[in-house]
């Protein structure tokens, strides 16, 4: 019987959670979560990612391609959002503030704001304890730095 439900369910196992994570890759792997948001997963929206990395966290170039790799794997198998903030929280608070800045910039790379994509981000900015003003900042300075409102459609 156990074999039965094992075939109808699908026999493999998901991945056990990541202990020891870097919480820049899994800062990245919310900056892919939220460009994955409406269903689209975009060059551009990729290369915004590594220029947050390199710009927000001083990484070279070669680290932030290798950070926005792991980010995608970790996207990619991911079973929640909790599971990811949790590595990210160990960061400093101005940290986690550009993250959720960097979270509207990807939103706003293919030119217009989602509902899903602005849920999201409310939603990690609560999880990683950034009050609301501070998560209105950040939306500010993406908006200035991409040159548009962010209005969720």
């Amino acid at each position: 019987m156990a074999g039965f439900f094992s075939k109808l369910f699908g026999s493999s196992q998901p991945a056990p959670p990541v202990r020891d994570l870097d919480p820049y890759e899994a800062a990245a792997a919310l900056l892919v979560e939220a460009a994955l948001a409406d269903g689209i997963y975009a060059n551009l929206e990729s290369d915004m990612i590594a220029e947050i990395l390199v710009s927000s966290f001083a990484m070279d170039a070669d680290r932030a391609d290798a950070v926005l790799k792991r980010g995608e794997d970790l996207a990619e198998t991911a079973t929640d959002t909790h599971a990811l903030t949790r590595h990210v929280k160990t960061l400093p608070a101005h940290e986690r503030a550009r993250i959720i800045e960097g979270l509207y910039r990807v939103s706003l790379a293919d030119g217009e704001a989602c509902k899903f994509e602005d849920a999201f981000i409310r939603h990690v900015a609560s999880l990683l304890h950034i009050d609301d003003i501070t998560r209105v900042r950040a939306r500010k300075r993406a908006e200035q730095i991409a040159g548009k409102l962010y209005t969720p459609s």
